[in-house]
């Protein structure tokens, strides 16, 4: 008899969950309560921490791995440029799409709402600069401890560029390193056993605590964000594909499909992580020095799943509150959403944070947060997918390029 997959576990944990959650919504309410306080919540909770117990050194060993891998420093600039500027290409392309369907599906329009709607307490969102001047660590020891993700990169990326030019001198400190990375892979694996079970819980707490009726009443700003991203993937990703990594789009979604499923049920792309690399490496045959460099940067700084959310929300929002976004205001919203992309920490929730700057930057209430964030939780579900989704196809698209780069150049040494 054939073994099931874990996709397919993970699958019918997911639907499993959402049975479970919305029966329980239903019919059990005070059950649900006692369940979700006991059984959903903790088992939840369990999966994600102990995953991101690993993320830190994860993304440390394997960026400091793949840095010095790539032993031309010319090509580790090379490689880096490429997979910023396709990064913030695509985030800008998924923008434009959110906002293209949320002016034809409109999805605040007829509704009003009074002024008096409750601030939600939402952080500041960081400031550019301060993200920039923030990416070299003080002390790359106190960045590790607080998860400073940018930073864990920016020192990595410094150590493996030392192991590079040290070359043979640092032989044994770079097989350390690469030993370290393969030991957090098979930690992941281990973890990854008891996925179907948190795909389960994490699901049927998120479906339990929403309800029906609320997102009912958000049917069409979720139907216009779901759209946006379907079609960014299948238009966006699929195009880049195609064109540049010379790969079948339905191959690629297949083989990623276990990292979209992972990162649908955690809404973290740092949790996912772990995942992501592997079904990178093995699934679609990325080079480990590429991969191992591409996949945690994207996964920082990648966030189109999450740039359509601010988009479709900035009309939505705007339309409940009868505010009009004539073009270029629209256009601020594409540039600050981009770049808000940039530091963006990988954990559920957080494009609300990054939602009050683009609310800001076109004047409109942050208020307005408050009535998203209802769903929000069922959304930034579908948003993290399209985010790793991306990071993935990035990476292909890079190696690729890298492959074909490599291929002239021993023909003409030849």
């Amino acid at each position: 008899m054939k073994k099931m997959s874990m996709t397919v576990k993970i699958l019918i944990g997911i639907i499993a969950g959402l049975i479970t959650g919305l029966v329980l919504h239903l019919y059990f309410p005070a059950v649900f309560t006692e369940v979700n306080g006991w059984v959903f919540d903790p088992i939840g909770q369990i999966f994600i921490k102990a995953i991101k117990m690993i993320v830190v050194p994860l993304v440390f060993f394997s960026i400091a791995s793949g840095a010095a891998g790539i032993a031309d420093p010319k090509k580790l600039g090379r490689i880096g440029s490429k997979t910023i500027i396709l990064y913030m290409l695509t985030t800008a392309i998924a923008i434009t799409f959110a906002l293209g369907i949320a002016n034809i599906i409109d999805p605040g329009e007829g509704t009003q709402i009074q002024q008096s709607t409750e601030k939600p307490e939402i952080k500041e969102a960081p400031d550019i600069k301060d993200t920039l001047l923030n990416i070299v660590p003080a002390n790359p020891v106190q960045a590790m401890a607080e998860a400073e993700m940018l930073q864990i990169i920016t020192f990595a990326l410094f150590f493996g560029i030392g192991m590079a030019l040290l070359g043979e001198k640092v032989s044994r400190v770079k097989e350390f390193i690469d030993q370290a990375n393969e030991i957090m892979i098979k930690l992941v694996q281990i973890v990854m056993q008891v996925a179907p079970y948190a795909a389960f819980a994490l699901m049927a707490r998120a479906i339990g605590e929403a309800g029906v009726d609320l997102i009912a009443s958000m049917g069409l700003y979720m139907i216009a964000i779901i759209a946006a991203l379907i079609i960014h993937m299948g238009v966006t990703y699929s195009f880049l594909l195609s064109v540049f990594a010379k790969m079948n789009p339905l191959h690629f979604f297949k083989k990623v499909a276990p990292a979209m499923e992972v990162a649908f049920t955690t809404s973290s792309s740092a949790a996912t992580l772990p995942v992501t690399l592997e079904c990178a490496e093995k699934g679609l045959k990325v080079p480990k020095s590429i991969s191992s460099f591409v996949i945690p940067l994207g996964a920082t700084i990648n966030m189109d799943g999450t740039a359509i959310m601010q988009g479709v929300a900035a009309v939505f929002i705007a339309q409940l509150y009868g505010i009009p976004l004539d073009l270029q205001a629209q256009l601020i919203i594409i540039l600050t959403a981009t770049l808000a992309s940039v530091g963006t920490a990988a954990v559920p929730g957080v494009g609300l944070i990054t939602l009050a700057m683009v609310l800001n930057a076109v004047g409109l209430p942050v208020e307005g947060i408050a009535i998203v964030m209802g769903v929000d939780r069922l959304l930034d579900m579908s948003r993290t997918a399209t985010n790793i989704t991306g990071d993935l196809c990035v990476a292909a698209v890079v190696a690729k390029g890298e492959e074909k780069r490599e291929r002239k150049t021993e023909q003409v040494a030849a």
